[in-house]
């Protein structure tokens, strides 16, 4: 099988929530690949990601983007387009977490979870699938979770984002398929990154966690070059409307 399935070169990606975790290892992997990279992020003065992928001798650029603004999210999709003249994979990464139980989870929380988590990847999404549509081509991957899947504990408002998110993705795929636009979304298991850290930092919580995992460990965000290379290439070019879950085996168990 040629390498070539599996290169990025040429393309353009822009990715959200991309300055740590999960979302900095696929920016890296995006380019590893060859794409060019736009870096969607709240804080544009924080240019260490930037620095390391235009060492690598990748065109990369930032762009402001605040998912808890929804006037900046277009903007954000027309400044990826103002710079590179193209957007060809969508990376839908940022998100945030409001952990209280549901007799006492704030309305405020409720809004600002589903905004971030939801509404925030709607409207990227849906600015960036006109310009795919009339190009005939492109990628949108979104991050999901296991919550996609399962209801959780104390995280009711990030449950109901997540599985929106999993029957959006479906939705989109249904309708841009037919246009060469693959839309798909990773859901991620137990990984070690700092939205868990109320998780990791509690040694009986992880221990009973680490156990339930097959593969006997958390995820890192690495585990995510893979996959994100996997869904953004012509590999995936008859995968729609997928979550792919990378989880350490944990739904299979």
């Amino acid at each position: 099988m040629s390498n070539n399935l599996f290169s990025l070169s040429g393309k353009v990606a822009a990715i959200s929530g991309c300055t740590r975790g999960i979302g900095r290892s696929m920016a890296i992997a995006l380019a590893e690949a060859g794409a060019d990279v736009c870096l969607l992020q709240r804080n544009i003065g924080d240019k260490k990601l930037y620095n390391l992928i235009t060492e690598m001798g990748r065109h990369c650029e930032i762009v402001y983007l605040d998912i808890g603004i929804q006037t900046t999210i277009q903007a954000a999709i027309d400044g990826v387009i103002a710079k590179f003249s193209r957007i060809d994979i969508l990376v839908n990464n940022a998100g945030i977490q409001r952990r209280n139980p549901a007799v006492d989870f704030l309305e405020d929380d409720w809004d600002t979870v589903i905004q971030c988590n939801l509404k925030s990847v709607w409207t990227l999404s849906q600015t960036a699938g006109r310009f795919m549509v009339s190009q005939k081509s492109g990628k949108i991957i979104n991050i999901a979770s296991l919550l996609s899947f399962q209801g959780g504990i104390n995280v009711p408002a990030y449950a109901a984002a997540k599985g929106g998110l999993a029957l959006l993705t479906k939705a989109l795929s249904n309708e841009w398929s037919k246009f060469n636009v693959n839309v798909n979304a990773i859901a991620p298991g137990y990984i070690a990154t700092d939205m868990n850290i109320a998780l990791t930092e509690n040694e009986a919580v992880s221990e009973d966690i680490r156990n339930r995992i097959p593969a006997g460990r958390w995820g890192t965000p690495d585990d995510f070059k893979g996959p994100i290379v996997f869904l953004a290439s012509d590999a995936s070019n008859y995968v729609d409307g997928e979550i792919l879950v990378v989880d350490g085996g944990w739904m299979g168990r």
